[in-house]
């Protein structure tokens, strides 16, 4: 283990923005990471994942602790399911497509959805009508003062949509070292709700889908509209899909007849961001090298060089433009530093 200062961050976060850490330092076991927390009680920290879900808008003038815990394993199983555990340190897509080798099904439409096992449930991930919380059975938590090992169970983690209780109550107490999951090993819920998975499958002439068809499907989709980190600096979605009430939103949908949405309870719907956006004429703009991806408008891309600072202002426009024109306020999804 080898504490770095003045660290760059560039290749540690998905947008691609250059920021530095005052003190860094990668850890590869509990061991590691338990001996760093105590070793440096009294310093300020920064839990680093994957990197996926975040824009750095300033150096951290903190110790960047780099979360790189690796495994994967059955820990117990029946006919139905099985139960499997993850390192934090994993990459998310990896480990779902391990899952599918193994005919374990669950996180199929959560395929190529960037960053880390570990931060998945501080952020309830989710996409194509599935959610981290549908296959999540517990996980195990460090805390960063105590340095003692808690589980969380589901219920502990109170998830919403696009939160939980590590974004809340506990936000920056706890460390997550690893993550266990309930899959199926038979009679496979197959999740092609979503259109567009559908139109798909339809292509490919595949009426009865596997978890892997279901899963190319997905990759098939992102791919199509979502930019490579790796080629053009994003953390995906920047925005949450707002979610209002429907005495709120009828009055909004008589004023734009044209306007979608989902119902998501007997209260309540939910409207897409990526369509008000692209209402709003954001679509493929370019502010310098920050701006708005040209085939999805709730991704917000670095074309190079673009600071955090850059992209926040970008988002911020658009929050009050949509806010000035449907009278909807939608908030970051990504986390702002």
């Amino acid at each position: 283990m080898e504490i770095q200062n003045d660290f760059s961050l560039k290749n540690y976060n998905t947008f691609g923005i250059e920021a530095k850490a005052k003190r860094f330092i990668a850890v590869h076991t509990i061991a590691e990471l338990t001996a760093v927390l105590e070793q440096n009680k009294s310093d300020k920290k920064f839990i680093l994942g994957g990197g996926s879900n975040m824009l750095l808008t300033k150096d951290i003038d903190a110790m960047v602790i780099h979360i790189d815990l690796k495994g994967k394993k059955i820990i117990s199983e029946n006919e139905d399911h099985v139960w499997v555990e993850s390192q934090a340190g994993e990459n998310w897509h990896e480990f779902v497509l391990w899952t599918i080798d193994q005919d374990f099904g669950g996180l199929e439409n959560m395929s190529l959805i960037p960053g880390n096992v570990g931060t998945t449930p501080v952020q309830n991930i989710g996409a194509y009508g599935t959610e981290i919380k549908d296959t999540f059975d517990s996980c195990n938590a460090i805390g960063i003062e105590n340095l003692k090992s808690r589980k969380f169970t589901k219920e502990d983690c109170r998830f919403g949509y696009r939160e939980s209780i590590f974004k809340n109550e506990v936000k920056n107490q706890y460390i997550i070292t690893s993550v266990v999951f309930k899959l199926t090993k038979r009679n496979h819920k197959i999740n092609t709700s979503y259109g567009d998975i559908l139109a798909e499958l339809e292509k490919n002439k595949i009426k009865e889908p596997s978890l892997k068809d279901v899963s190319n499907a997905v990759i098939a989709i992102r791919q199509s509209k979502l930019p490579d980190p790796k080629e053009l600096g994003n953390s995906g979605s920047f925005f949450k899909n707002p979610i209002l009430l429907k005495t709120d939103f009828e009055k909004i949908h008589h004023q734009f007849p044209e306007m979608k949405y989902y119902e998501v309870s007997e209260t309540e719907v939910k409207v897409p961001a990526g369509w008000l956006i692209e209402q709003a004429g954001f679509k493929g703009k370019r502010f310098g090298d920050a701006g708005i991806h040209k085939n999805q408008a709730l991704v917000l891309v670095n074309y190079g060089h673009a600071t955090g600072q850059e992209i926040l202002e970008v988002s911020k426009n658009i929050q009050k433009t949509i806010f000035d024109t449907f009278g909807i306020h939608i908030e970051a999804e990504v986390n702002v530093i």
